[in-house]
């Protein structure tokens, strides 16, 4: 073994010194990915990976820079463009989506975007509309 192979070998035994550690990060995101439209709180994810709530929160706020709510916000949002853009009400997107309250999803999306969701939703379809 070179040298160098052995500073490799070194250097990746600190930094991902606990595989275990990255798994439970990445399954968290997985299930958040996979499961964005249903009532996801730090208990549930702490529970499907068996890890504390606090933990988990540390990890995944090391690993991704968001805590995992902000990850799931950011998440039904992104879900909720692709949403509108197809033509789906805003009403009818915002509980698609996993959000309970209109108000909150109207509030958040304006937050992330910039734009009211019927704002992102016209400014797409005439966007659409000059194409064709």
């Amino acid at each position: 073994m070179t040298f160098y192979q052995r500073e490799i070998n070194r250097i990746n035994s600190i930094i991902y010194s606990n595989q275990e550690q990255i798994e439970t990060v990445i399954g968290v995101r997985n299930y958040i990915d996979n499961n964005y439209d249903k009532n996801l709180n730090l208990d549930l994810l702490s529970r499907f990976r068996f890890v504390s709530k606090f933990h988990l929160l540390r990890l995944f706020k090391k690993h991704y820079g968001l805590t995992p709510r902000q990850y799931l916000i950011d998440k039904r949002i992104e879900k909720s463009k692709e949403q509108l853009k197809n033509g789906m009400s805003v009403t009818e997107t915002c509980f698609a989506v996993g959000f309970e309250s209109l108000g909150s999803f109207s509030t958040l999306f304006k937050t992330k975007t910039g734009k009211s969701p019927s704002e992102f939703q016209n400014e797409q379809l005439s966007r659409s509309k000059l194409y064709w």
